[in-house]
């Protein structure tokens, strides 16, 4: 599975699953452009790609806002000549109880965790058609399948994805673009060696998530072979929410 030369723009790629997914591609030689709303951030982690021989741009996008969308796909155009994958990334979480959760702290979690997806994936379609097409992956997450308590506007924002993951795949489809999103598990981005042994088992495959994980599944879905494969919701998670639990 080669990336080479291929254009692959990334939000939310200083940290965590972003970052991770940066790393996998460009170590598949494909050209990234990646945005972020943390600029010390961005700046630091492209140069990491381009440390280690890969080719990265930083762009500061906040993605609430639609003109950053459109500028951040502008500049991956100006920078490589085209865009040939998007990956959906950047999101927000906030756990509060639905009697307390505001108004304004809805529209922030639903605007840029879901609303984004769909002006990211309209913008980047349109320099997408001009090349033959390409492909749009968008994450989202297993809390689109199940909840924890006081989960509602990120629960909300994550189901959002999946049906607008299908929805887009069949109205871009025509033009040659791709749309499928991944919903990743438990992926533990920061201290890995912190987890306890309790955390590991509840997987049937015996371990918590990494980022790398979620960046391989991002790779079977953008690669132009896997031509056949849109408006698929892959669930990575370790087989979690396969796994049948019952109070002692």
């Amino acid at each position: 599975m080669s990336f080479q030369n291929l254009v692959v723009v990334v939000t939310g790629a200083a940290q965590g699953i972003g970052f991770g997914v940066t790393k996998v591609f460009a170590a598949k030689g494909a050209l990234l452009v990646m945005g972020d709303l943390n600029a010390d951030r961005g700046t630091a982690a492209a140069a990491a790609i381009r440390k280690e021989g890969g080719q990265a741009v930083f762009v500061p996008c906040d993605v609430r806002q639609e003109e950053d969308i459109k500028h951040l796909m502008k500049a991956a155009e100006d920078e490589y000549g085209k865009i040939d994958v998007l990956i959906n990334n950047a999101g927000v979480s906030r756990w509060k109880s639905p009697y307390e959760l505001t108004v304004d702290e809805w529209d922030d979690i639903l605007n840029t965790n879901a609303r984004s997806c769909f002006l990211a994936a309209r913008e980047a379609a349109k320099y997408m058609k001009k090349h033959g097409g390409g492909a749009v992956v968008n994450m989202a997450s297993t809390r689109a399948l199940m909840s924890e308590p006081d989960t509602e506007a990120y629960a909300a924002s994550k189901g959002a994805i999946v049906a607008l993951t299908h929805a887009m795949a069949v109205s871009l489809g025509p033009d040659g673009i791709r749309v499928n999103c991944v919903s990743p598990g438990w992926i533990e981005t920061q201290d890995y060696g912190s987890l306890k042994q309790a955390d590991h088992k509840q997987h049937p495959v015996g371990r918590v998530g990494k980022p790398e994980d979620i960046a391989k599944a991002c790779l079977y879905l953008a690669d132009p072979d896997n031509s056949f494969v849109t408006g698929t919701h892959l669930v990575v998670d370790g087989g979690m929410t396969r796994k049948m639990i019952y109070e002692p």
